[in-house]
């Protein structure tokens, strides 16, 4: 009776969490994760209703070597490079979740059933050859249900314009500044314009806009312990919430504007705001801090699957967290700059280090999967 009951409740605070708008997306991929069925269980029973990859999450799966014999030994044989090996194994997984996630997609219009894969982090600067690999990956995949990550970088902002011309769904990611964030949605308006012009179907058009949370955190809370004063240490744990939710604020003046409404008229969809890097990293936090705090209708919280138990287990959700306390949210980051620490300065070190860091995985990617064709005795 007692595991009945929790199980309940595990439910119930998930639901709650849907019922308000939020959608679930799983932040994690694996090839043992469908092959297990555990994909299609957690979209049964929590809520699930779409998943995101990186760099770091593919590294991590690929590099484990499970579930991916018989096809590196395969890829071997056929003596592709290490870079088409591995686009091979990360369409073959992205193809195989849209396809569990179908059903969703199905349901929802297009909304959700969503799966992201990036383009490689190695171009994040390199505007034409993001768009090329953006509409590969969307060809090579070939579900309807995909969408194509791409950086929100300076480059990244006309590549999103352009893919989004094509008709290919985009999930923006990396972004960490306010100002950024409205550059992306004027690129994505930018792109509906030019599908539009090309007689295509908006409608058929998703986006989503990945604003990164935790991390901003991270980084403002070392500068203030570095402070130290109570003034300081109590601005801990409040500008990435504070950031998150101007965020929103933004995207509620973007969609209520004249350029949004002949869009709309048109059958475009909004491009929904997704709350991404929601893992608490300071144990002082509650570990559903950016789930329970980020509660809007119309958002996405991607969520690594620690966050999504936890969430199921003793998260509090309450209705709308986000549109009363944009007054708040200003107050707290003048506070943070007022004690010296720069917003911008905060922001594009966040940025950098972003790229960064999916480029690294990308290359310790590359790095295992040479290593695997080699050992089968061909040359990557």
């Amino acid at each position: 009776m007692i595991a009945v009951t929790e199980a309940t409740a595990a439910a119930g605070a998930l639901k709650r969490l849907t019922d308000e708008g939020v959608s679930i997306w799983l932040d994690d991929l694996s090839r043992k994760r469908i092959s297990t069925g555990n994909l299609a269980e957690l979209v049964a029973e929590k809520n699930v209703v779409g998943v995101t990859t990186n760099p770091s999450i593919f590294q991590a799966a690929i590099g484990s070597g499970e579930g991916y014999e018989e096809q590196l030994a395969d890829l071997a044989v056929r003596g592709v490079t290490v870079e088409e090996a591995v686009r091979m194994m990360t369409t073959q997984d992205v193809r195989a979740a849209a396809d569990v996630l179908s059903s969703v997609y199905d349901v929802s219009h297009g909304t959700d059933g969503r799966v992201s894969i990036e383009v490689d982090p190695r171009l994040a600067h390199d505007t034409a050859a993001t768009v090329a690999e953006a509409k590969q990956l969307a060809w090579l995949v070939d579900r309807p249900n995909v969408m194509i990550k791409i950086p929100a970088t300076r480059a990244g902002l006309p590549a999103i314009t352009a893919v989004i011309a094509e008709g290919i769904s985009v999930n923006v990611t990396l972004i960490f500044s306010l100002a950024r964030y409205r550059e992306v949605m004027a690129a994505y308006l930018a792109g509906l314009e030019q599908a539009a012009a090309k007689g295509l179907d908006l409608s058929t058009i998703h986006s989503v806009a990945s604003f990164f949370v935790s991390r901003v955190d991270s980084e403002i809370d070392k500068r203030l312990t570095v402070i130290g004063t109570d003034e300081a240490l109590a601005l801990k744990g409040r500008a990435a919430l504070a950031n998150a939710r101007l965020a929103y604020e933004a995207y509620e003046g973007v969609f209520a504007g004249e350029r949004w409404a002949a869009l709309a008229a048109a059958g475009a969809n909004r491009q929904r705001p997704l709350w991404a890097s929601t893992g608490v990293k300071d144990p002082a936090y509650k570990d559903t801090l950016y789930v329970d705090e980020l509660v809007a209708p119309g958002t996405v919280n991607t969520m690594p699957e620690a966050t999504l138990n936890a969430t199921a287990d003793h998260g509090d959700i309450h209705g709308d967290t986000v549109t009363g306390g944009y007054d708040r949210a200003r107050a707290d980051l003048a506070a943070v700059e007022r004690l010296g620490i720069s917003y911008d300065e905060v922001v594009g070190k966040l940025e950098d280090e972003g790229v960064a860091k999916f480029a690294v995985a990308w290359q310790e990617l590359l790095d295992a999967v040479t290593k695997s064709l080699n050992s089968k005795g061909v040359e990557a």
